[in-house]
């Protein structure tokens, strides 16, 4: 069974039967995305974490079919209805849909018209007509043999009646029929919306566009069709999936219907009613399950996506920050950071109304900066940050501290975390706030692990998508970023350790308290003295944690322990020490690879390059480098926008039909995708990116609605 999944899904996604069929066994050993990619190069072509991630995906629907299908052959069995025949067909199934339809005939059901008839005695009639032989007598004349008061049969209308009841179960129930019908479901089907009658309801403005919807379901954008189906639950109005009942009748003529007599008026009588009140209602519940599905995986993608570019900001790095959180009546909080991040003071200040308090308030910032040599001053960008923004650029400060908008979406969640009242447990909210905002710009992956990604505002309709689907893909991005970046396992949280390959929250923890017991590791062996930090463990998160200035310098590299041998042999080879070998451009491009190949081992030219360009610049930052910004002055409220202007702004949002971006008026504008780019754009993912700094062109502004409409366009 297993290899036959192997071989459907490595031809659905394009890959090598082999790379999928071990990928299988990697991930049944217990090994992680992350270590399959970075480490078993050879065994499964070099497949990245993505590709891992759809196999691991496809495997566990693969599995849950088979658990399906195991249920159904075992209540089949109980009917006494299992024959070779159906087994067979059940064992060739290859999609749910197929699984269901053939059990659907079996499926223990509510009482329906058909078993009534059935009980009547009119299942052989039914039998008669469906067959349509002209050579057999009427259908009337055959239906009145079946008159039977006893048994609620007093007439030869009511006995077809129910014959017809029980054919229209038998169409339903066919498998051709269902499988055609839903293709043209799929392929015509049209989506309409219906006021509910009454009142208008409160929300009906927000989804305005939609009221009067009339679309296709197979063109229909992902964006719309969740938007459709949020409205449709919050009461604005009804969703029905409609078809030509013309089409759908030829569909059902063409298989059923077998001359023009009598009999086959009567079975195209009981197909329409099939089709009206079994078929279509659904197939049409089935039809936008699946199509919402589908909107939801892609809105999923777009998150995961965005999240990845947010947590592959650029980051700070190790320098003094001043982090403000700013605020009117409650002042603006302020904490110092020293360069690891660590609080070493915080202070308030009360620069705008209703205090006014300007003058004090600069000379405390002024003297803070002076005494702490702060070199960065981060400012949050929510309630009163552009005025702070602008207080602070009008203090006459060095000229070499930098003042930087930070994003402080999701930073009130930590503040309340238990994991912030644990870290900070003498300070309030505010404090803790504003540590989330210097951090995060400080390293930025390093502060958001701590919070829940749907906290962080980089989603597309993230509240209508499958809670545990957007969960369990939006942790791939985290674990896939974190161990891309790497972790210093002397400086790490618990929150970033719980992220690395191979060690969760319980190990993370036994981490943090044998390095606060024993002080810092020195070596990566030395994780092995971790309580219930195993071998598998170890190989896992092993090669994903640096150790800075250890005693070996292999251990700050992304190179396993697992490979040591083979470094130790090259520099041998060369007659140098490992620590002359690292970063030696010319010793390490001397070396010939194919000397230190070993297929028995896995050890083939991509894990050796990896190894090598590891050598070439040891732990180094995969994240590109920081990139200063601020907003144009003057522009702090949406009315400060003018129609034509041009100004800096940050994508903070991208979406299927465009970008959100922030240009620093506390109200973010859009990008259609249309004006992305002077060509067509079908991805915006492909143009913009998360976090990137861009200069828009203001299209338009409306303030009664609060919405901008911006453009990237040349």
């Amino acid at each position: 069974m297993l290899d036959r999944h192997i071989e459907r899904i490595a031809s659905e996604l394009s890959l090598d039967r082999r790379a999928v069929g071990a990928v299988s066994e990697l991930l049944d050993s217990g090994a992680t995305l992350s270590f399959i990619a970075r480490y078993r190069k050879e065994a499964t072509g070099d497949l990245d974490e993505v590709a891992i991630g759809k196999i691991r995906d496809s495997l566990n629907r693969s599995r849950l079919m088979d658990e399906r299908r195991i249920a159904i052959i075992r209540s089949l069995a109980r009917q006494n209805q299992l024959t070779a025949e159906i087994e067979e067909k059940l064992s060739k199934a290859v999609s749910l849909a197929e699984l269901e339809d053939i059990y659907l005939p079996f499926r223990p059901k509510r009482r329906t018209r058909a078993m009534v008839a059935k009980e009547r005695g009119l299942e052989t009639l039914a039998r008669i007509i469906l067959a349509q032989d002209e050579r057999e007598r009427d259908p009337e004349e055959e239906a009145a043999l079946y008159i039977d008061p006893e048994k609620g049969v007093s007439s030869v209308y009511e006995a077809i009646q129910g014959a017809m009841d029980i054919i229209a179960e038998w169409i339903s129930e066919d498998i051709r029929a269902r499988s055609e019908l839903r293709s043209l479901f799929w392929s015509a089907g049209v989506l309409e919306s219906r006021a509910k009658a009454g009142n208008a309801h409160p929300e009906e403005g927000k989804f305005r566009d939609y009221l009067e919807l009339s679309e296709p379901i197979a063109r229909m954008s992902s964006h719309r069709l969740l938007a459709a189906l949020r409205g449709t639950k919050r009461g604005v109005f009804s969703l029905r999936l409609a078809v030509n009942e013309d089409d759908a009748l030829a569909v059902l003529e063409e298989i059923f219907i077998k001359g023009d007599g009598p009999a086959s008026g009567l079975v195209m009588a009981a197909a329409q009613d099939s089709f009206r009140r079994l078929l279509a209602p659904s197939l049409e519940t089935e039809t936008i399950s699946i199509a919402r599905q589908r909107a939801e995986e892609k809105a999923i993608e777009i998150f995961a996506d965005n999240l990845r570019q947010l947590l592959l900001e650029p980051p700070l790095g190790r320098r003094c920050v001043l982090a403000v959180d700013p605020g009117f009546r409650t002042g603006c909080k302020l904490v110092v950071l020293d360069p690891l991040g660590r609080l070493i003071k915080s202070d308030v200040i009360y620069p705008h109304e209703p205090h006014n308090k300007t003058r004090e308030a600069g000379s405390k910032v002024a003297r803070i900066c002076q005494e702490n040599d702060v070199e960065v001053i981060a400012v949050g960008n929510g309630t009163a940050g552009r005025e702070t923004e602008s207080f602070l650029r009008r203090l006459n400060l060095p000229r070499s501290i930098s003042i930087v908008p930070v994003n402080e979406s999701g930073a009130s969640v930590y503040s309340t975390s238990a994991r912030a009242r644990s870290e900070f447990p003498d300070q309030d909210a505010t404090v803790r706030g504003a540590v989330s905002i210097g951090r995060r710009l400080q390293d930025p992956l390093a502060e958001l692990v701590k919070i829940e990604p749907q906290a962080i505002g980089v989603g597309q309709y993230q509240h209508d998508v499958d809670p545990s689907s957007l969960g369990r893909s939006l942790d791939d991005v985290v674990a896939a970023c974190v161990n891309q970046v790497g972790v210093d396992v002397n400086a790490a949280s618990i929150e970033l350790l719980a992220r690395v390959s191979g060690l969760g929250p319980k190990l993370a923890e036994a981490v943090v308290r044998y390095r606060n017991e024993h002080g810092p590791f020195r070596s990566r062996r030395d994780l092995l003295a971790v309580p219930r930090l195993g071998p598998k463990a170890f190989e896992q998160a092993a090669g994903f944690l640096r150790i800075r200035d250890g005693d070996n310098p292999l251990d700050r590299t992304a190179v396993h322990p697992e490979r040591y041998p083979i470094v130790e042999r090259m520099a041998k080879d060369l007659g140098v020490s490992i620590s002359e070998l690292v970063e030696n451009k010319e010793l390490l491009s001397g070396l010939n690879l194919e000397d230190y190949m070993n297929q028995e081992e896995g050890v083939g030219l991509c894990t050796l390059q990896y190894i090598i360009n590891e050598l070439f610049r040891p732990g180094r930052d995969p994240r590109r480098e920081y990139e200063a910004f601020s907003f144009a002055p003057g522009i702090k409220e949406i009315g400060d926008l003018l129609v034509g202007m041009s100004v800096p702004g940050i994508v903070t949002n991208v979406t299927s039909f465009g970008a959100f971006v922030d240009v620093g008026v506390h109200q973010d504008g859009l990008v259609h995708k249309s004006e992305l780019a002077n060509g067509f754009v079908p991805v915006p993912g492909d143009v913009v990116r998360v976090r990137q700094k861009v200069m828009v062109k203001v299209l338009d502004v409306d303030l009664d609605r609060k919405r901008i409409a911006l453009s990237l366009k040349r």
